[in-house]
């Protein structure tokens, strides 16, 4: 049975993946995705921070019609409520009020995208993450850009069983990229390549580029402007657009 390489492997860790300079043993793919930009120069892969973006903060509205019935209930008659019933009354209203603003946020505070940028002229992997703790919406969730060689970059095939209230069972899959220390297998960064998606196939389509140029790859689909969402997803139009630092974008774009 092979062990993961990583020191230390990716949270539900399946197998690790061809390194930066080995050949790729599977097809290239990017299912139904498709790049944002391609050419000799650089590659730029689309992210989501959510499978589905745009429900979640629908949800809120919920959330404010049982803060108000919350508030209504026991305040209507606060002369007779025991010490148990203000517990109650106080455990409600955080709850309500951490899930409504928890809603709007987790929907609205990501980037309309999380896009990856694989310069194939510097040999450089430029990644747009973004930061955030589900369980503290309160914090200020930030972008933070960052970028690295091409030979730290390794990847590893992740499976994630989550049981549901009701007794069922969501399977989560995607692929991880890790960034390790030059010269060794310790892994200083982590963020995903894919979620739900392509998987291995696009670390594939992803090795196939850097190693052999667009040349090698089937033809994209036309380029997809991540800033350009649909009207009525209300979520998108309130999430801010990609702004790279200028720097960084300039760097990411050109050869040397």
């Amino acid at each position: 049975m092979k062990k993961p390489t990583l020191v230390p492997p990716c949270p539900g860790w399946k197998e690790d993946l061809p390194g930066p300079d080995e050949l790729p043993v599977l097809v290239a793919s990017l299912g139904f995705d498709t790049p944002n930009h391609q050419n000799e120069v650089f590659l730029e892969l689309p992210r989501a921070s959510a499978l589905i973006r745009g429900l979640v903060i629908w949800f809120s509205p919920v959330f404010s019609v049982l803060l108000v019935v919350v508030l209504w209930l026991f305040l209507s008659d606060w002369r007779v409520l025991s010490v148990e019933a203000w517990g109650i009354f106080f455990c409600s209203l955080l709850i309500s009020i951490w899930s409504l603003w928890f809603c709007v946020k987790f929907d609205v505070a990501p980037p309309r995208d999380l896009p990856l940028r694989f310069n194939r002229a510097r040999q450089r992997l430029y990644a747009y993450n973004f930061k955030y703790r589900w369980w503290n919406p309160f914090e200020r969730w930030r972008v933070v850009p960052v970028a690295y060689d091409w030979s730290q970059v390794r990847a590893e095939r992740w499976s994630r069983r989550h049981f549901t209230a009701q007794g069922g069972i969501i399977l989560q899959r995607g692929v991880e990229l890790s960034i390790v220390k030059p010269g060794t297998n310790e892994v200083i960064d982590r963020f995903p390549l894919t979620a739900m998606g392509a998987d291995e196939h696009a670390w594939a389509y992803v090795c196939t580029y850097m190693q052999q140029g667009p040349e090698a790859l089937p033809p994209p689909g036309p380029p997809w402007d991540h800033n350009d969402v649909l009207w009525c997803n209300v979520a998108m139009l309130l999430a801010p657009k990609v702004e790279w630092p200028a720097e960084m974008d300039r760097e990411s774009r050109t050869a040397p």
